[in-house]
């Protein structure tokens, strides 16, 4: 074994011989290192760099600049003069370098989804900031972690896996399609926006944005989105990265918009004629797909869903029934009614089905939990109780309150999940009802789910409307129920969930287009009744559940049949357990007695055949 050993050489030191060795990067600095950009001269002077000097007047003389130098062949090289073929694999391998080239190392992450993910050294100063580790102490799911027990991820990781997926999917698009000329440019840009498209979170993430600030500010209209913008553009100023990011090759302002907009949209929302024309500032029509990775308004697919599919089901405990990988495989960018679109292979629809099957699932199973609901629920009414109470320090000293903390980017940095503990273990007597709440949830005495039903159409559903559900359902006292419990309108609470494939009531595969193995680059739309007949005929629903607030036995047992005769009133469906909570209430509803054309194994029944009168059938097993 003694022999095996690597003898020290004389002069060294032991030391010196085992010292582990420096990870050498070779560094070449060029004017900006989006190399499309790069003038004749410039061409000619990185040829100097490589040691190939000797050719930069073949290069003048064919004005050749950063625009063509991808789509230069050794044949190209051949007609321009140089006759050797050492010397023209020579000047392509020198040329790839310009798209390869890195002036630092990439940084790798262990991440429990992606692996190890390689972020690049610009992507990293914008980690390592405040306004971004804020969101480790934020909950992806917020409310949801008290139900599903391995729920702890925060945004901080998820957002990490956005950034990297991004860059994943443009660089697969640029491998795949070097005539889409996307920069090195792009690609950061395109990373930093997955990075920062959740910067504006708030504490329990959605819960914040979509339940507390519409109750606390009403007549305040945002989304975490509009946020993300402000704390993105605060992170550039108050860590000094412009001079950063033109470090890198980065043309500012115009890559900070590009950024910003990939995130919430064009930036300019005036609404006139110039509008139906291209609204980006960032990047021109050429590069109209870039705007489909992060945040693809146009169908819902992008690199957002793919991370929170695989990282939510992995911490849940669901099946993940979606592989982006197969995605990265087959995109590719086709040219759609004048603008690039990233498109897919025509086989893949099923597959694309069936991510939107599992973002519906995903919101059945956790997201809308009615435990989880009712968990947030009563956060959000700890929060409004609190709301005017806590102070938070801002900009210039000013004090900021939760609701308005959205204001001031200073005060919404220090705003996370910790708001909860702050209240919890507070001593104060303004706190004292929110801590109450907030001790309830740790010690599980939660408001009760009465039920679930459904309009037989879409509502509009305005918060007054709620209110007079609430008092409605005070007021649904059936013939036979019990004086003894008296339920108040506050006794209630009512929520009303839409559930949908992203798109409202449409389908969002209507909306991309795919191509086929023939021929590549012609977009084709494929139909649902091209696909399978098993699809869903609707794309969305409204759920309405009701919660009782008192919990006790005998108010949930009166509460419950107040549910099922509001029901009944306002012509909602039944409740699944309908027939067990109130027997003697669902046989009245002629509606809900029928079988409404499906037989007891699922199959539909003859439409010739006599319909079954419900109403009388119950009204003889009742009065017999």
């Amino acid at each position: 074994m003694a022999s095996r050993k690597r003898p020290i050489e004389s002069g060294s030191s032991p030391e010196e011989v085992f010292k582990t060795p420096e990870k050498r990067v070779s560094v070449v600095r060029l004017p900006d290192s989006n190399f499309t950009e790069l003038g004749v001269e410039e061409v000619c002077k990185y040829l100097r760099k490589e040691g190939l000097g000797e050719w930069e007047d073949k290069f003048r003389a064919q004005k050749i600049t950063g625009v063509g130098l991808r789509y230069l062949k050794d044949a190209d090289l051949e007609k321009i003069g140089i006759k050797c073929l050492g010397d023209r694999l020579q000047i392509l391998h020198s040329l790839r370098k310009l798209w390869q080239i890195e002036a630092e190392p990439n940084k790798v992450f262990n991440d429990p989804i992606h692996g190890h993910v390689e972020l690049h050294p610009l992507l990293i100063r914008f980690i390592d900031t405040p306004q971004f580790q804020r969101l480790r102490n934020i909950k992806q799911l917020g409310g949801t972690y008290f139900v599903f027990p391995g729920a702890s991820h925060n945004r901080f990781e998820h957002s990490i896996g956005v950034g990297y997926l991004a860059g994943q999917l443009v660089q697969a698009l640029n491998e795949r399609q070097p005539e889409l000329l996307i920069s090195r440019r792009d690609i950061l840009c395109v990373q930093i926006a997955g990075l920062c498209h959740d910067l504006g979170h708030g504490p329990f993430s959605h819960m914040f944005d979509g339940i507390f600030m519409p109750k606390a500010r009403p007549a305040k209209s945002w989304k975490h989105e509009t946020v993300s913008l402000a704390m993105f553009d605060h992170l550039v100023e108050d860590n000094g990265l412009k001079p950063v990011m033109k470090e890198h090759g980065l043309l500012l302002p115009q890559d900070l918009d590009f950024i910003k907009e990939q995130i919430a949209g064009p930036l300019n929302t005036n609404s006139g004629p110039r509008q139906k024309q291209w609204p980006y500032k960032g990047r021109t029509p050429d590069k109209s797909f870039l705007y489909e990775i992060v945040a693809n308004k146009r169908n819902g697919i992008d690199v957002d869903k793919w991370d929170y599919f695989a990282r939510d089901c992995y911490h849940l405990g669901i099946q993940n029934n979606f592989d982006y990988h197969r995605f990265l495989k087959f995109a590719r960018v086709c040219e759609v009614d004048g603008q690039k679109q990233i498109c897919t292979r025509d086989k893949e629809v099923g597959n694309l089905y069936d991510m939107f099957h599992t973002r519906n699932c995903l919101h059945r199973r956790a997201y809308q939990h009615k435990v989880c609901n009712i968990i947030e629920t009563m956060i959000t009414e700890a929060f409004l109780k609190a709301d005017e109470h806590i102070q938070i320090e801002g900009s210039g000293g000013a004090k900021f309150t939760l609701s308005k903390a959205i204001d001031d980017m200073v005060a919404y940095t220090k705003l996370t999940d910790n708001v909860f503990e702050q209240i919890l273990h507070s001593s104060s007597l303004e706190l004292a009802e929110a801590r109450k709440i907030l001790h309830n949830i740790l010690c599980r005495n939660l408001y009760k789910c009465l039920g679930q039903t459904q309009p037989d159409k879409a509502l509009n559903v305005t918060p007054e409307q709620l209110h007079s559900w609430e008092a409605d359902l005070a007021r649904s006292i059936p013939q036979s129920g019990s004086q003894d419990v008296s339920l108040q309108p506050e006794d209630f609470v009512v929520n009303v969930i839409v559930m949908d494939y992203g798109m409202k009531e449409k389908n969002p595969i209507n909306n991309v287009r795919f191509y086929c193995k023939e021929d590549p680059t012609k977009a084709i739309q494929i139909r649902k009744n091209q696909v399978s007949k098993l699809l869903p005929e609707q794309f969305v629903e409204q759920l309405i559940r009701v919660y009782c607030k008192k919990t006790d036995e005998k108010s949930l047992e009166v509460g419950k049949k107040q549910f099922v005769q509001w029901c009944m009133d306002k012509n909602f469906s039944k409740p699944q357990d309908g027939d067990v909570i109130a027997p003697e209430l669902t046989p009245l509803k002629a509606s809900w007695c029928s079988d409404e054309g499906e037989s007891s194994d699922g199959t539909s029944k003859q439409t010739n055949s006599a319909p079954v009168n419900g109403y009388e059938r119950a009204k003889t097993q009742l009065f017999k």
